[in-house]
């Protein structure tokens, strides 16, 4: 991190504006080469006007904003060129200052330099990305709730809950001879360590609620050929995004598209219609919506009105009882031939005639309701890697336990506890390997 990287902070296209960042000890004498105005003692957190030069020929007229360490993003010197938005414009000033000396920046490179600089750590680091690509009001405002650091504040509260319980165990190895230290019987460890685990079990329950508002839900729509799946993924979505004809099987692929319902994300698949064939590209398109049906959050089944209800369709609604799903019954405008077991609850609807759509966009969102979200909330942890982690350290809390019933070594069992201690520290980075913090950054989009 010795040397200075530039990048183009906005987004790549035509704009009014855009912003060229460079960091690192020569941020401010290297912008200086190519600047009209010397830079190197104008105050910090101050803008200038001026223009960027390739020798004598003027590039482009701009706003320089200079801000000296440590106060500033990476809390190394930083300069922000306030450029005009043309690709040419924006190219040829990052050229400049990559022929005067800086680096091209690597994708989250100036968020990794603030995470290593001890500026953020890796919760608030994720919780960056996870704002810029924030698509709802919800998913928004559980981003900045994450990147004021209370998440991580509890992580850490976690973590020193832990290490007093290897304290107290390094004592009881150490000192044992001390009559005034408590021996620490298996009897006194396995309340606090039954503790944590109901708060790791609390952070997972909540935080799966609150990643539906990040990620989005995973909406699958199943049921067998001809049914209206693929006009219902269309009335959805207010386009014609999958083909619809009236000859069963004609969707053999899956199908996606997105949309919003107030705060939440629905990330649609339509599915091939499922019901036994000999055909060999209609098979493997039922095999994929076998797929869909398992790795989905939410499941669309539709039924059609027109025909008498089935043992197949009976088997359809079998297969995904035990996931969060809701029964459709289309084509409400034909006459009624399908009487559904009073056992099942369903929304009617019509896409031809677009009744109950509305009805089904409330039951989608009652659903999954946001009010149960309060984005103060210190626990919210919403990426797959924190979740991963805090599920390991859970496990290994769990082994302990049954280690501790089993009377193992007390020794023995704290491996374990060390090892969740560890785990936990992963999260935050206070615990980090190089490959870990690379991996992390190299999925943040470039100039951030």
């Amino acid at each position: 991190m010795n040397d200075t990287i530039a990048g183009i902070a906005t987004s790549k296209g035509v704009g009014a504006i855009s912003i060229i960042r460079v960091s690192g000890e020569e941020a401010i004498s290297i912008t200086n080469k190519i600047f009209n105005k010397d830079l190197n003692k104008v105050n910090t957190h101050t803008i200038h006007y001026g223009y960027i030069k390739d020798n004598e020929k003027i590039i482009d007229e701009v706003l320089v904003t200079v801000m000296r360490k440590p106060k500033s993003y990476t809390t190394e010197d930083i300069v922000e060129i306030n450029c005009h938005g043309s690709i040419s414009t924006c190219e040829s000033i990052l050229q400049l200052l990559i022929k005067n000396g800086t680096r091209l920046a690597e994708p989250g490179e100036f968020t990794k330099r603030a995470f290593l600089n001890g500026r953020i750590d890796l919760v608030e680091a994720e919780s960056i990305m996870s704002l810029i690509s924030s698509t709802t009001n919800k998913a928004r405002d559980i981003s900045i709730s994450q990147l004021s650091g209370t998440a991580s504040a509890n992580i850490k509260l976690l973590r020193q809950e832990i290490l007093d319980i290897i304290s107290l165990i390094e004592v009881n190895i150490d000192y044992p001879e001390y009559e005034d230290i408590s021996v620490l019987t298996n009897e006194e460890l396995l309340p606090q360590i039954n503790n944590i685990i109901k708060k790791l079990d609390d952070i997972l329950k909540i935080s799966h609620t609150a990643r539906i508002y990040t990620n989005g839900i995973k909406v699958g729509i199943v049921g067998k050929p001809n049914v209206g799946k693929s006009s219902l993924l269309n009335a959805l979505l207010n386009e014609d995004k999958a083909i619809v004809t009236s000859i069963p099987g004609t969707t053999t692929d899956i199908v996606e598209g997105n949309i919003k319902i107030n705060d939440l994300l629905l990330q649609i698949t339509d599915t091939a219609g499922i019901r036994e064939s000999t055909n060999k590209i209609e098979e493997l398109g039922v095999e994929k919506s076998k797929q869909i049906i398992h790795s989905s959050e939410l499941i669309l089944l539709v039924l059609n009105n027109n025909e008498e209800f089935t043992k197949e369709d009976e088997l359809l609604i079998e297969s995904i009882k035990d996931k969060p799903h809701i029964i459709i019954i289309n084509k409400i405008d034909l006459e009624q031939k399908l009487i559904l077991p009073s056992i099942y609850k369903a929304i009617y609807i019509s896409i031809e005639n677009k009744q109950g759509l509305e009805e089904l966009k409330q039951t989608i969102n009652n659903m999954f309701n946001s009010d149960n979200i309060k984005t103060e909330n210190p626990t919210y942890l919403t990426t797959s890697r924190t979740l991963g982690l805090i599920e390991k350290a859970k496990n290994l809390l769990l082994k302990s336990k049954h280690a501790i019933k089993e009377a193992t070594p007390i020794d023995i069992v704290e491996i374990d506890i060390k090892e969740a201690w560890q785990v936990l520290g992963e999260i935050t980075g206070e615990y980090y390997t190089t490959e870990m913090i690379d991996n992390i950054f190299a999925n943040f989009c470039l100039g951030k």
